[in-house]
């Protein structure tokens, strides 16, 4: 079925020294012209902050006090028009906020006007409730060398000014034309053939490397069914871990793209994050010890960035190997519904309750972040939905590591560090996590394409809506609830987790 879809073509640029300083100066510029358009904001805000103060001292309540007073928050169209009025030229010797806008491209000011509102719109919503998923906090101003440096630029696709040159060249529009490491093959001729559009594009640096994602409007041929060697092989449980990755229900081919062992049934884990810890532990000592300010510092910072990013794209080079093996080749991918934030959350306490063993629940939580369970669930998610598979969810406390997936009866005493489960009542023997992929292949309820945008669904894949605006975390985790050993099959522990109501909205304008 041919659909047209947004894809982003990721590239990796390779600029001249000249030209990387010009990036910089241009993600410079995105930064200025997003804290202008916030700094405006903030002040309207607290002008509309000030007088529902006064009101409420002469004695108003607070509530209509709120009602009664409107303070617009400037937007896009008036920021950018009060930017205009303020910004200068240099080369009319007029001074201003900006005087060397004209060289720099318009959009990359726009754009970030864009990312203003969003970041605001953002936390009303969330404020209010309207937002799932975790609080997004005030907008906070970009400051150089903590935010990430990168800009975005758009174009009239009627005079393209974004464009492959060649297989190896980006053109930019008013920037000019920058060499990539990476083929554009792909992308140029889907382009001659006028299969894909070009939107817009967003440079950005990580580590030290610069890259280019080209958003595109692609027309693709997306199966609304699985193909037959898809079907054949059915459905497969997956069951995230550390130890392993992941354990399958049923095996992947040792001779393909993903590392897997016990004939082809546990995919390895790389544990990125190790393997480069030690690394990690010299570069940020280093660090450490340098003068803040100083031009070492500022090296041993980038070495320490350079280390940082390696690990995520060794990690994301995994996962994107995993899911797609998996979306590729069966026709439901079954997975847990796990809350990874509450599994990761610190056992510290608090001075009054200090916690205990928080030493090694800190390594646990180290261990799960390096395996990102969450990012592999949301490729997992869009993944299913481009090759015609499906994406089916156990409910999240179906305790799938604790029931024998033989005749079903369930072992309360077991602990993470029981790598083996051993049934007492059929006497089967098996790895713990095979035998958790083989319950959630078979428990998984009626399959659904999972969003990653939906209502119980964030990064995570759970709902977290919070209580209230102002409520703090949720206490929710991935708990196994055994019930009374029997050799009946188990069932669901708790019934379906209904969507949270909605929440009454607190007006701010």
């Amino acid at each position: 079925m041919k659909t047209e879809v947004l894809r982003a073509y990721r590239f990796t640029l390779a600029p001249s020294p000249a030209q990387e300083q010009k990036l910089l100066r241009w993600c410079g510029n995105a930064r200025l012209a997003f804290n202008y358009a916030l700094a405006t904001k903030k002040a309207a805000h607290e002008r509309w902050r000030a007088t529902v103060d006064e009101l409420v001292a002469d004695g108003v309540p607070e509530a209509d006090a709120r009602k009664k007073t409107k303070v617009p928050i400037p937007s896009k169209p008036a920021i950018q028009k009060a930017f205009n009025a303020e910004r200068g030229d240099t080369r009319t010797d007029v001074e201003g906020v900006c005087p060397w806008w004209h060289e720099v491209n318009t959009y990359v000011f726009q754009s970030a006007f864009i990312d203003a509102d969003r970041a605001w719109k953002n936390w009303l919503d969330s404020f209010s409730g309207k937002r799932a998923g975790r609080r997004v906090g005030y907008p906070r101003f970009k400051k150089r060398g903590r935010a990430r440096d990168s800009f975005r630029l758009h174009h009239d696709v009627k005079k393209p000014g974004i464009r492959l040159a060649t297989h190896r060249r980006l053109r930019l529009g008013s920037f000019g034309e920058v060499r990539m490491h990476d083929s554009g093959k792909r992308l140029f001729r889907q382009v001659a053939r006028g299969e894909a559009v070009v939107q817009s594009v967003t440079v950005s640096r990580g580590g030290h490397r610069w890259y280019a994602s080209v958003l595109c409007k692609v027309t693709m041929d997306i199966p609304d069914r699985p193909t037959r060697r898809q079907a054949e092989r059915g459905k497969v449980g997956v069951d995230l871990g550390v130890k392993v990755l992941a354990g399958l229900s049923k095996p992947l081919p040792p001779d393909g793209p993903v590392r897997v062992s016990g004939d082809g049934l546990l995919v390895d884990n790389p544990r990125p994050l190790r393997a480069a810890m030690q690394r990690l532990v010299k570069a940020q000592r280093v660090l450490s010890r340098k003068e803040k300010g100083s031009k070492g510092r500022e090296k041993a910072r980038q070495r320490v960035g350079r280390l940082h990013h390696q690990v995520a794209v060794r990690r994301n080079a995994v996962l994107h190997q995993v899911t797609k093996a998996l979306a590729t080749r069966f026709a439901v991918v079954a997975v847990e519904n796990l809350h990874v934030a509450g599994m990761t959350r610190t056992a510290r306490g608090t001075v009054e309750a200090p916690g205990r063993r928080v030493r090694q629940k800190a390594g646990l939580n180290r261990a799960i972040l390096d395996s990102a369970p969450g990012e592999l669930r949301r490729q997992l998610a869009y993944k299913t939905s481009w090759y015609g598979s499906q994406l089916a969810v156990l409910d999240r406390w179906w305790p799938s590591s604790k029931s024998c997936s033989d005749c079903g009866w369930q072992d309360t005493s077991l602990t993470l560090s029981d790598r083996m489960f051993h049934c007492t009542n059929c006497g089967l023997t098996m790895d713990r996590d095979l035998n958790a992929a083989l319950n959630i292949e078979r428990h998984t309820e009626t399959p659904n394409v999972a969003s990653d945008r939906g209502e119980t669904q964030n990064a995570c894949g759970a709902s977290v809506r919070l209580p209230g605006p102002r409520a703090g975390k949720q206490d929710a985790v991935k708990r196994e609830d055994a019930g009374p050993s029997g050799p009946a099959p188990p069932r669901r522990s708790n019934p379906p987790t209904l969507p949270t109501p909605a929440h009454e909205q607190v007006k701010l304008f």
